[in-house]
């Protein structure tokens, strides 16, 4: 089973740092873009990446396996880890 995490943050956002800490606390380990951060080509190809997971385009999309979750949600966060 693939628990690969990847999650899409804005470098100020307090959700997104919860997630990062909250994962970090739970010894998980996670890749992640401060889509913010990017600029021109790079920036405008994730966004629309994150668009086809999240139409919302909200922030943190968190990608666990093949599971989406939106938003800093503890519970389904540790459900799709197993934990």
């Amino acid at each position: 089973m693939d628990n690969s995490v990847k999650i899409y943050s804005l470098s100020t956002c307090s959700h997104c740092r919860a997630t990062k800490v909250f994962l970090d606390e739970c010894q998980v380990k996670y890749d992640f873009t401060d889509v913010d951060l990017l600029e021109g080509d790079e920036r405008t190809a994730i966004i629309e990446d994150v668009k086809k997971m999240n139409p919302n385009c909200s922030f943190p999309t968190i990608i666990i396996g093949d599971k989406v979750i939106v938003g800093f949600k503890e519970d389904e966060i540790k459900e799709a880890l197993g934990l």
